[in-house]
């Protein structure tokens, strides 16, 4: 079953669109002006899904490579290049604890468990 994102965006062949008229059926009232599409829906419907599934495995990458068999560096390769079609807001982000790097390797397997918890200490 298609969905209305969809249906807009096979509409518009994926260019940009804004929404100008919002109907409200229950209320029978309609609101005209010029709203922008959430940054989420300009997505591709691929790349919604695997941001669905991202969110539901909690952010799990070893799950990500299973569901979509594919090696670590894809799944962050595919992340990064969404997250650069994300106009949400602009963030520098500087990691002064280096624990996340650290599990990052632990999830590659790059290190065993009790590398990381040595690092870690």
């Amino acid at each position: 079953m298609e969905h209305g994102w969809q249906r807009l965006m096979a509409l518009t062949g994926g260019k940009k669109f804004i929404i100008t008229k919002i109907y409200i059926p229950e209320d029978d009232i309609s609101i005209e002006g010029s709203f922008q599409v959430p940054a989420f829906a300009e997505l591709s419907m691929e790349d919604q899904l695997f941001i669905a599934a991202f969110v539901k495995t909690h952010g799990s990458i070893k799950q990500m490579e299973s569901i979509f068999n594919i090696s670590y560096p894809t799944v962050k390769n595919r992340l990064n290049q969404i997250a650069s079609r994300l106009e949400l807001f602009d963030v520098s982000v500087q990691v002064s604890n280096p624990v996340s790097s650290i599990l990052d390797r632990l999830e590659q397997g790059a290190m065993s468990v009790a590398q990381a918890i040595e690092e870690i200490k």
